[in-house]
């Protein structure tokens, strides 16, 4: 009697041709180039299943991978709901999931004791710190959030410290003495970091032939979400875990591989045919989430890259409406834009939830957050905090405080040692004991207790001698100006300078922007104060602005409300109504992409933002913004123009806005004369024109990268005047940004 075939068309009969194509391909490598919103998780879920089903394969032979714990369980959840055995021996996590689980069971192999503990990041930071210490090694010149970011990454990069030799200069051979100090100290103690999982992991599986052998025959099939996110050292481990018996089935999108700087490495796709022979590619390309117009946008955008495997996003959801993309006058005017369509939004039958604002940097939140609270629309920061609660804000908030008031304690406890100057938390405990029994507050017991603090005591005279220092210094400054030395005086510019990397670079952004915030109150409102109020000096208004801010706007546990968030954090997320502000050539693609040649990614990032939106999309840019505390004239971003023209309609600013005097009312624009709005024209960079494709003088193009004989290779901006006046500003990557007369300038095209 035969034994009837299971019935398998449950597993595909709701795929479309791409997806069934890409579940129930042979047992071979295969990369699935899954674009934007066509349904990924659902081929990998179904593809394990149909490997259970339909191919016989046991779970146990299964190794599926993910980037997060929750997109494992996820997995986990929806195969168990479409076969029917049970699948608690296939292994689904993360990669550094999967790494501890290997390290339990082989612990002795791998050099680690039985009960080995994991250091999380404050953990490692504390013992990079030790270790520094006992080299003799200073903070203030070897900081140890640079010291473990620099540790990491060469474990990302599967470097162990004998593997430099005595290569580089004074401060490589540094780093790498450091390095092998904390890996002394990791064994003697029996901790390792994260990092640590995934190399540990690695070696033992590449060095062990047993152990390879082993996992090899147990892992007949692996299976990796986000493989575009993968580092160097995820890689090599996957290599080596398939080695010549195992069956890849990568999913992936080169178009959104956007963290480069956290590792990832966008090549380990296009690596997969040389490293995997007979790996082919099925492509992903229709749609279930945006309308044709959003994805014809971005389809035209990132035709642009060159290094990518190729595809073309389609669906049959309908064209849409058209995006519309707003030229505002300055960031207020673009705030006011985006908090007035929202509240259109929220009149009809849109929910707060289904709203996202996305930016480039994390800075530009500050005023969509108080033109948002302004207007009484509750919102959160997805994946970070707000602008007012940001440890770098907060630090320097304390200094403009204490100048403000010395008796303030809690703003004493807050910058006495921020940045360390030697005054730990021992001499702080005396300072409150001698306080509390004198009834004094902390600047005062400092002042008249310091001979109870000993050795200490010279570095707190040095912290009150310097907030004098600049009280004196500041006494004639406007706001903004005292802001600005106040950060620079203290050590807070540097010290958040010296961690590096893409949070180092964000802390400076919103340093920055708290002193364009303190200009917006260098100017006290016209209309005089309500009856029984007094007339408030700029600090003191700007003060109990940040206070009320940092505690008004927030929306509470569980409350619907509009979701606001950078570009980065925006990816794996969809709202039916998005809006991208801030699109403008040095912001967005951001200079230092630019600069580093890393436009390609820039445009994968700005991909990724268009492809949040299923319904609406609304872009934006403002002529003129503050950045890093300079108003600076904006040309708009050149991805503006590598759109396809037919998706966008303008929408046009306000004829009377003028160039606004930043008063304390939040800094929006004031209406003024016509003869002032034709001028502020006349100053813009109007869309159409930036837009078009078309040369500029001498046959330039703004944002085309040159070479000049003196200042080397830079970006050009903007174009000036015309014949033989023409200018153009060039942002060059060693010599800063420069203005050049182009009959003589001889820029060559790279």
């Amino acid at each position: 009697m035969e034994i009837a075939a299971p019935d398998l068309s449950p597993l595909v009969s709701h795929l479309n041709p791409a997806q069934r194509e890409a579940v129930t391909a042979p047992p071979e490598h295969r990369l699935v180039l899954a674009g934007a919103g066509s349904g990924k998780t659902r081929v990998l879920t179904h593809r394990v299943a149909w490997l259970i089903a339909a191919e016989g394969i046991s779970p146990m032979s299964i190794l599926a991978v993910t980037f997060t714990n929750k997109a494992a369980a996820e997995m986990r959840g929806r195969i168990e709901q479409l076969v029917d055995v049970p699948i608690r021996a296939m292994w689904v996590g993360t990669f550094h999931g999967i790494a501890h689980r290997m390290l339990r069971m082989h612990w002795k192999e791998a050099g680690l004791p039985q009960n080995f503990q994991i250091l999380d990041a404050d953990d490692q930071l504390r013992l990079v710190k030790r270790v520094l210490k006992s080299l003799d090694l200073p903070d203030d010149q070897w900081p140890p959030r640079t010291v473990a970011g620099w540790i990491n990454a060469q474990k990302e990069e599967a470097r162990r410290p004998q593997d430099f030799r005595d290569e580089g200069d004074f401060t490589q051979r540094q780093f790498v003495r450091i390095y092998t100090a904390y890996e002394q100290t990791c064994e003697r103690q029996g901790v390792v970091d994260f990092a640590e999982l995934l190399l540990r992991a690695y070696e033992l599986t590449r060095d062990d032939a047993e152990i390879q052998a082993h996992y090899r025959r147990r892992f007949r099939h692996i299976l990796v979400d986000e493989f575009q996110d993968t580092n160097t050292l995820q890689y090599k481990w996957l290599r080596v875990l398939a080695g010549n018996t195992g069956i890849l089935f990568a999913v992936g999108d080169d178009d959104q591989s956007v963290y480069s700087w956290r590792g990832a490495r966008v090549e380990n796709m296009m690596n997969l045919s040389r490293d995997f022979p007979g790996c082919e590619i099925v492509r992903l390309e229709q749609n279930y989430r945006s309308t044709s117009t959003i994805l014809n946008a971005a389809n035209g955008l990132i035709s642009r890259n060159s290094a990518r495997l190729g595809k073309e996003l389609w669906t049959d959801v309908g064209e849409g409406e058209p995006i519309q993309l707003y030229a505002a006058y300055n960031e207020y005017d673009e705030a006011e834009f985006v908090v007035n369509r929202i509240q259109e939004h929220l009149q009809g039958r849109c929910a707060p939830s289904d709203i996202a604002i996305l930016y480039r940097m994390g800075a530009q939140s500050r005023v969509l957050e108080e033109t948002l609270i302004r207007a009484r629309i509750p919102y959160r920061i997805y994946g970070g905090l707000r602008f007012f609660e940001r440890q770098e804000v907060k630090d320097a908030l304390a200094y403009l405080r204490l100048l403000h008031n010395r008796d303030d304690d809690v703003s004493f406890e807050r910058a006495v040692n921020t940045p360390a100057r030697g005054i730990g938390a021992t001499t702080v405990d005396k300072l409150r004991e001698y306080a509390r029994a004198n009834g004094l507050s902390l600047w005062a017991a400092a002042r008249h207790g310091a001979a109870t603090l000993g050795r200490s005591g010279a570095k707190v005279q040095e912290f009150l001698g310097m907030i004098e220092s600049m009280a004196v210094e500041t006494k004639d400054f406007v706001l903004s100006k005292t802001t600005e030395r106040v950060i620079e005086r203290s050590g807070l510019r540097e010290h958040y300078r010296k961690e590096k990397g893409e949070q180092a670079e964000s802390r400076l952004e919103n340093l920055d922007e708290l002193i364009s915030a303190a200009r917006s109150f260098e100017t006290l409102p016209d209309e005089p104060p309500l009856e029984g109020q007094p007339q408030l000096d700029p600090l003191t208004n700007f003060l109990t602005h940040a206070a009320l801010e940092a505690g008004e706007g927030q929306a509470k546990p569980g409350e619907d409300c509009v979701q606001l968030m950078t570009l980065h954090a925006a990816k794996g997320l969809e709202f039916p109504i998005v809006f991208m502000v801030g699109l403008e050539n040095g912001l967005f693609p951001h200079v230092r992409a630019t600069d580093e040649g890393n436009l390609e990614e820039e445009r994968r990032l700005c991909y990724v933002g268009i492809t949040r939106a299923r319904k609406r999309l609304y872009m934006s840019y403002a002529e003129l913004r503050r950045l890093h505390g300079v108003e600076q004239i904006s040309a708009p971003s050149q991805f503006l123009r590598e759109i396809p023209p037919e998706c966008i309609v303008e929408t046009r600013p306000r004829a009377q806005v003028v160039r606004p005097a930043y008063a304390a009312s939040g800094g929006r624009p004031t209406s003024g004369s016509s003869h002032d709005a034709n001028a502020a024209r006349t100053a813009r960079t109007r869309l159409p024109d930036a837009m078009r494709e078309t040369s500029g003088p001498g046959g330039l193009r703004l944002g085309q990268q040159v070479r000049h004989e003196r200042f080397g290779e830079g970006t050009i901006l903007q174009f000036d005047g015309d014949g033989d006046r023409a200018r153009v500003e060039v942002r060059f990557r060693n010599a800063g940004t420069k203005w050049l007369m182009l009959s003589v300038a001889n820029l060559l095209p790279v």
